[in-house]
């Protein structure tokens, strides 16, 4: 008698904790089922995510109940997520002509490299942008590709644009001006210096304004490069 009692307990207790979770999942269905038709797509997958982590942490109801209901609930997302593929398979063949002109259009815009006239250079980028936006939006596949292949370009032109301005910098003029002159007038005083040092005969003070005359002009001969770059 108390083994029956405990068993009918028991069994109490276990169809009430199913009716629980069937009755848990069917809430979940209905929301599933609700979104099923939507075209906010976005919106809607996040919506699916937040079910799935909900129905996985939910208890199981009764083996066939939970075969069943899971059966429903996945049925729901399937008719989601085809029109969702559909829809964007009808986009992506839209856009396919959208990629062929970018796709020119990129051609283009690699024929301006490597950059040597940076104002031709930059009105072709200006004419290839301006097509570029008329274009508009290519297949989602192809879009990191195509858009990476403008930015190198854009990049290129961006680098040519700053070095020019580097080389024609008036303060950077001025700070190469100014160490021409001084080492100029080193190497007048150093000259000066030799001489001296070859009338004496002095062997170590000639050898020592040699090295330091030396060391100037390989100086000198630096800056001027540099002079000759920005001017």
């Amino acid at each position: 008698t108390v083994f029956d009692r405990h068993r009918r307990a028991y069994f109490s207790q276990l169809d009430s904790n199913n009716s629980a979770a069937k009755s848990a999942k069917e809430k979940l269905i209905a929301e599933a089922e609700a979104l099923s038709t939507s075209t906010d797509w976005g919106f809607a997958a996040g919506e699916y995510r937040r079910l799935m982590d909900q129905w996985k942490a939910s208890p199981r109801a009764s083996c066939t109940d939970d075969d069943a209901l899971w059966a429903r609930f996945r049925a729901a997302q399937d008719v989601f997520f085809t029109n969702r593929q559909a829809a964007n398979e009808e986009i992506d063949q839209e856009y396919a002509a959208n990629l062929t002109v970018k796709e020119a259009l990129l051609q283009e815009a690699n024929a301006i490299l490597p950059v040597k006239d940076l104002a031709a250079a930059k009105k072709a980028l200006q004419s290839v942008r301006d097509r570029w936006e008329e274009a508009g939006k290519v297949p989602r596949g192809d879009m990191g590709r195509i858009e990476a292949g403008l930015r190198k370009v854009e990049d290129a032109v961006r680098n040519a644009e700053e070095e020019q301005w580097q080389r024609s910098n008036p303060e950077r003029k001025a700070r190469t001006n100014s160490a021409l002159s001084q080492l100029e007038s080193a190497i007048a005083s150093l000259q000066d210096d030799l001489a001296k040092a070859e009338k004496t005969g002095d062997q170590r003070k000639i050898k020592a304004a040699q090295e330091a005359l030396e060391a100037r002009q390989a100086w000198l001969d630096q800056i001027q490069r540099s002079a000759s770059e920005l001017s």
